[in-house]
C-alpha cells in the first residue's frame, strides 16, 4: 500500500483531535471531521474495536479520504470496568467530564466507602483504526494502566484525566504537561503499532 499523505481525523473531540495531531507524521496533511462538517455515527459496538472501525469506515466514506478513529475510555476493576465504551456518555448529552467524574466517585463509593485508602486500579484504553472506503487497513488497541486519584487534580488533558495517575507516577495527567502526557499514555501506545500503516 502505498504511503498515506492526506488523512481525516475521525473524531469531534477537540482533545483527540489535538492529541492525536501531535503524533501523526508532519508530511500527511491532516483534515477534521468539522472540516466537513459531519456529525458522529451512532456507536453502538461492543468494544473499542467495533467503536472505532464504526467511526473510520463512516468518516471514510462520507468524504473519500482514508480516515483514522479513535475510540478510547477509563475501565476502572471494582466497577467491572465501566465506564469503558460508556465513558463519554457518562457526561450526559453534552459529554461534560466534570459531571463523568462526580458520577464515578459516587459508583466508587456505593462499591466500597474506604475506596480512597486503597489504590483503585484502573487503566486507559485506546483502540485506533485507519479505513478506506468499506475496507478497513488496521486496527491495533493501547493501554497505560494506573490508579484513581482521590480527587480531581489538574486543569491539563481533557476527559477523565484529572482522575488519572498513571503507574509509577504521582501527578494525574491533568497535571502533567501535554507533552510529557502523550509520550506515555494509551494513544502513544497505540499510535506505536499503528504507525506503519502511515
Amino acid at each position: 500500500m502505498k504511503k498515506i499523505s492526506q488523512l481525516l481525523i475521525g473524531s469531534n473531540n477537540k482533545g483527540k483531535l489535538k492529541e492525536i495531531k501531535a503524533l501523526l507524521p508532519k508530511r500527511i496533511k491532516i483534515y477534521s471531521t468539522s472540516d466537513f462538517n459531519i456529525k458522529s455515527p451512532v456507536e453502538n459496538g461492543k468494544t473499542f474495536e467495533d467503536n472505532s472501525i464504526i467511526k473510520s469506515k463512516y468518516f471514510s466514506k462520507k468524504t473519500n479520504l482514508p480516515c483514522l478513529a479513535d475510540d478510547s475510555g477509563l475501565e476502572i476493576d471494582i466497577l467491572d470496568k465501566a465506564p469503558g465504551i460508556y465513558s463519554a456518555r457518562w457526561g450526559g448529552k453534552n459529554s461534560d467530564f466534570n459531571k463523568a467524574i462526580k458520577r464515578v466517585y459516587k459508583e466508587l463509593d456505593k462499591k466500597d466507602k474506604n475506596w480512597r485508602k486503597k489504590k483503585i486500579k484502573a487503566r486507559f484504553v485506546c483502540s485506533l483504526s485507519i479505513s478506506y472506503l468499506e475496507k478497513l487497513i488496521a486496527c491495533v488497541r493501547g493501554k497505560v494502566e494506573g490508579t484513581i486519584s482521590t480527587e480531581p487534580k489538574g486543569n491539563n488533558g481533557f476527559g477523565y484525566d484529572p482522575i488519572f495517575i498513571p503507574k509509577e507516577k504521582t501527578l494525574t495527567f491533568g497535571e502533567m504537561s501535554s507533552k510529557t502526557k502523550y509520550k506515555m499514555d494509551h494513544r502513544f501506545n497505540a499510535f506505536k503499532k499503528i504507525k506503519k500503516f502511515l
